[in-house]
């Protein structure tokens, strides 16, 4: 449980599948600019709470308008069910979420709590979850060696794929480098607080950051099931590493693909 993004919003017709694919550099915080933490944790003690506590301080500082969802303090129903719809459903019977919350967003039909996430959403220039950015903000209760390509619980770029990828990319949202605390409630107190400090600091140029790089989609071919254009494996059949972590052309995985910017 950590401070990421989540939500249990429909597919907006804004962003249908694939994603397009933005390169818009970051800029530096404005009192305009509005940021929503999405906070996941049931400890008011936790290293979690204080990573969030410290990106409400910080990012306050600097002039932004800070918003937080607790999730576990507003009890938020997390699971996609019929309740999430008020009024009648277009077919009862063979009910299909995806179809049946597509139709109440566009009526207004969508049940309360989540037409407030998503006005919090709507409204945000930076989701500590085309111009919105989102960053992966969480803990590890293993060792960073543990999540390496070599590690028992495997590379920490496959794991990041599906969530950065598949969740935040697909949504339209250019994907910031995570921010990773690892395995804070094994380390001694004094490397904890190393740990925050470097968090405020990076906060402090946050929505400067180059966002992660992901494969635009002018290089799939729409006519032959989005596979990529003959040009494009073409282009990287000399190279080294695949294009990204899902998309690697039977070669090894590019390092770092999920982790850092410009890689």
């Amino acid at each position: 449980d950590s401070p990421i993004p989540c939500s249990r919003l429909p597919e907006s017709p804004s962003h249908p599948w694939p994603p397009h694919t933005t390169s818009h550099q970051g800029q530096a915080c404005a009192l305009s600019l509005k940021v929503l933490i999405v906070y996941a944790h049931q400890s008011s003690s936790s290293f979690n709470a204080a990573a969030k506590d410290a990106a409400v301080e910080v990012l306050t500082a600097q002039g932004c308008a800070v918003e937080v969802s607790d999730l576990y303090a507003m009890k938020f129903k997390a699971t996609a069910t019929a309740e999430d719809i008020i009024g009648t459903y277009l077919n009862a019977d063979h009910f299909c979420y995806a179809e049946e919350t597509k139709l109440a967003w566009q009526a207004g039909r969508l049940s309360d709590d989540i037409v407030e996430e998503q006005r919090k959403l709507t409204e945000a220039d930076l989701v500590i979850f085309q111009d919105k950015k989102a960053i992966l903000s969480f803990t590890t209760g293993s060792q960073e060696s543990m999540f390496s390509a070599n590690g028992i619980n495997g590379d920490m770029n496959v794991t990041l794929w599906p969530l950065q990828n598949g969740i935040l990319h697909y949504c339209g949202f250019q994907v910031l480098a995570p921010q990773i605390f690892w395995a804070p409630s094994h380390v001694p107190s004094e490397l904890r607080g190393t740990m925050l400090e470097g968090w405020r600091t990076r906060l402090q140029g946050l929505l400067g950051e180059e966002p992660l790089s992901f494969t635009p989609l002018d290089c799939f071919d729409k006519e032959k099931g989005f596979q990529l254009k003959p040009e494009v494996c073409e282009k990287h059949a000399t190279k080294e590493f695949g294009l990204a972590v899902g998309i690697h052309l039977g070669k090894p995985l590019p390092p770092n693909n999920q982790m850092k910017a410009g890689v």
